[in-house]
């Protein structure tokens, strides 16, 4: 019931933010892939809340371990269970919000939908739920860097009214992680973590905007009409809590343009390839990529549980008002960066299965 995304390439998440734990099941992994916890790990680790003032304060390792799928090293092709255990659930923190809604949150819909709801943390409604997430994307990651050097770079592009300057081109993984705040442009990074600690302090949020870029994509991943590459992508970063809005190529800024100017005009590189001069397309025509830089961007919205007092309403119906409590990201932007570079490769590892499955495996 919307716990698992992909067609070849699947993945199953499970668990609440102050259960047991959480994880993810990830099935059609192709056998014989080297991979270990540590390199499963390293994503996690950029995920992980405490990092620096500017996330949540709660303080979990988010130690993953393989406990299927895996023998030797090598994937089995079998499915691959992977859990995290929670170890710094604070359950009291959330006493007040089990009767209360938290604005803009998913505590008054769960409950219209479900008429029950885990109001510790915010059960599956909170941003723990994308640890699965992220841990299966370090395996898609490792298959399309394998398969073809595919590489996934995601990034702040801004914060409130904060933009960043950055060549999508040449954006490498060390400056995106040369700072707290995952923004490669160290000017604007300096600006925009010194407004986000302003903001905690006033026990308030921020949104901003993510970009990713995916260098080194193969040609014709995607399917015509309904399952075409874009709205692949759209759906699989929507499905991350706090997002608002998405992009791709020139995005809404094309609608400014007439169609001779906003056309990528084609021409023959070097070693005979058909490439375009431009990318205002962002590497996806027709539903299909085109080989070009992938490069989308990703609306999050300021997250919506703060500090301040605030008029709401009681799960029976009552007007009241609540300064939440707990801990809480003050601008999710930082944290949500390897996210969006997991579901980004989920979507295109997903895609480069189906591609050799339907168009490749008549060649000789």
């Amino acid at each position: 019931m919307g716990n698992t995304f992909g067609q070849l390439f699947r993945i199953t998440t499970f668990g609440e933010s102050h259960g047991g734990g959480v994880g993810v099941i990830v099935d059609g992994c192709p056998p014989k892939l080297a991979i270990t916890e540590e390199e499963i790990q390293f994503d996690l680790d950029r995920r992980r809340p405490g990092q620096s003032k500017i996330t949540t304060p709660r303080k979990e390792t988010d130690t993953c371990e393989i406990i299927s799928g895996v023998f030797e090293g090598q994937t089995l092709g079998t499915p691959i269970a992977i859990l995290v255990r929670n170890k710094d659930a604070r359950s009291q923190d959330y006493n007040e919000m089990s009767v209360k809604y938290r604005p803009s949150h998913a505590d008054a819909t769960y409950d219209a939908k479900y008429g029950i709801r885990n109001w510790k943390g915010g059960g599956r409604a909170s941003a723990r739920e994308t640890i699965g997430r992220v841990a299966a994307g370090a395996i898609a990651k490792k298959i399309l860097k394998q398969h073809n050097n595919v590489e996934i770079v995601g990034y702040v592009k801004r914060i409130k009214d904060l933009e960043a300057v950055v060549d999508n081109n040449t954006v490498t993984l060390e400056q995106v992680e040369s700072n707290i705040v995952r923004c490669p442009d160290s000017e604007c990074a300096t600006k925009m973590i010194d407004l986000i600690d302003d903001i905690r302090k006033e026990k308030d949020s921020l949104g901003g905007v993510v970009e990713c870029v995916v260098r080194d994509v193969p040609k014709g991943l995607g399917d015509p009409v309904f399952d075409k590459l874009e709205a692949d992508l759209a759906k699989a970063v929507m499905s991350l809590p706090a997002t608002k809005g998405f992009e791709i190529g020139s995005g809404f800024a094309g609608t400014t343009m007439t169609g001779s100017e906003h056309n990528d005009e084609f021409y023959i590189d070097e070693n005979g390839e058909t490439r375009t001069t431009t990318n205002r397309s962002g590497g996806v025509q027709g539903g299909i990529s085109n080989g070009e830089n992938i490069v989308i961007r990703i609306a999050f919205k300021p997250t919506a549980t703060v500090g301040k007092e605030q008029r709401t309403v009681t799960n029976e119906g009552a007007e009241t008002v609540l300064a939440a409590k707990g801990r809480h990201d003050p601008c999710v932007l930082p944290r949500a960066v390897p996210m969006v570079e997991a579901m980004v490769a989920l979507v295109l590892c997903d895609r480069l299965l189906s591609y050799y499955g339907q168009c490749k495996v008549l060649d000789s």
